[in-house]
């Protein structure tokens, strides 16, 4: 592959511009295709353990503070 723009033909040109235009998919559905086809499976436990520990922090400066306390 080449970077050179002469040496691309109009096909690459057309497909540029035409993702180029395509609706953005979302970072949920971005890091899920990237799951999927690098199959780093091992991730999903990591993201929610850290998904939990921010609802924790989140909850912890509410009126909920005193029974999450409770349970540790």
């Amino acid at each position: 592959m080449t970077d050179n723009p002469e040496k691309r033909g109009p096909d690459q040109a057309d497909e540029f511009a035409r993702q180029a235009d395509d609706k953005s998919v979302g970072i949920v559905r971005e890091f899920w295709d990237f799951l999927k086809h690098n199959k780093k499976w091992w991730l999903i436990p990591v993201i929610v353990v850290l998904l939990l520990v921010t609802v924790l922090v989140v909850l912890s400066g509410t009126a909920a503070a005193p029974f999450i306390y409770t349970l540790f």
